[in-house]
């Protein structure tokens, strides 16, 4: 009778093939974020709008105006900077994709029918971290950032200082959205388990406060309980994913 074949060692590949293979999915993802940045441009106004559009309402608030340039260059390279981020988000299937099509060959052949359901999850929850942060955290974060300095003093916002803080929370809101799908590569690894989610709660519990201290851009903690309740979600859901999907053995 013959051996079983090891349907990992059936697709091992040497190390040079995995970096032609690693090439070949970043200039993939590299030329669709080129082309969305390049899209983006032709409406990078309107986006730089509807970007800012919380500050703005929260200056409004104040009876003050808008955003203010610095440089005569700035107003450039703020709307090429939301044409980047624009661009990301927007090719962010295609960067996934790749991601998970560049782990496919190390998965088990029943694993990898699920790069789809990967791809799709990835891209929902970077999308949903980022819109989190603008509807929730932008329009009441920058409310109180504004209230904390008391209506006697002026607030002056340069364009690209505003463009930079907001793209920094987007991306880290995005990504921290990520966990469970991080927390099932994990668990397929046999690193985690649903036992061992449940045993570090209370340092899960601590570090996702630490962060979302760390994310907000306040130092007010309802704020940070804003950020906090989400990320609790999400590590009860990854909880729930590693107790279905782990592999690893337990004596």
């Amino acid at each position: 009778m013959s051996e079983a074949v090891d349907p990992v060692e059936t697709y091992r590949m040497s190390i040079l093939d995995h970096l032609r293979e690693l090439r070949t999915r970043l200039v993939v993802a590299m030329w669709a974020c080129l082309v969305c940045v390049v899209v983006a441009f032709f409406f990078s106004e309107q986006l730089y709008d509807w970007i800012s559009a919380p500050m703005v309402a929260a200056l409004k608030e104040r009876g003050e105006g808008t955003m203010a340039i610095t440089d005569p260059l700035e107003g450039v390279f703020t709307y090429l900077q939301v044409s980047v981020i624009a661009g990301l988000f927007a090719a962010s299937p295609v960067v996934f994709s790749q991601i998970w099509l560049f782990v496919a060959p190390g998965l088990y052949a029943s694993e990898r029918k699920v790069v789809l359901p990967l791809v799709i999850s990835s891209t929902v929850l970077f999308l949903s971290g980022g819109a989190f942060c603008y509807y929730v955290m932008f329009g009441y974060g920058f409310k109180f950032l504004l209230d904390v300095v008391g209506t006697d003093t002026a607030a002056v916002l340069s364009m690209s200082a505003y463009l930079s803080t907001a793209i920094k929370f987007l991306l880290a809101f995005g990504l921290s959205f990520q966990l469970p799908v991080v927390v099932w590569f994990f668990a397929r690894l046999g690193l985690v388990d649903g036992r061992d989610m449940i045993n570090y709660a209370r340092h899960a519990l601590v570090a996702i406060f630490v962060i979302s201290a760390v994310l907000t851009p306040t130092t007010d903690p309802v704020t940070q309980l804003i950020m906090a309740v989400p990320l609790m979600g999400l590590y009860i859901i990854g909880a729930g994913v590693a107790a279905l999907t782990s592999t690893k053995k337990r004596g």
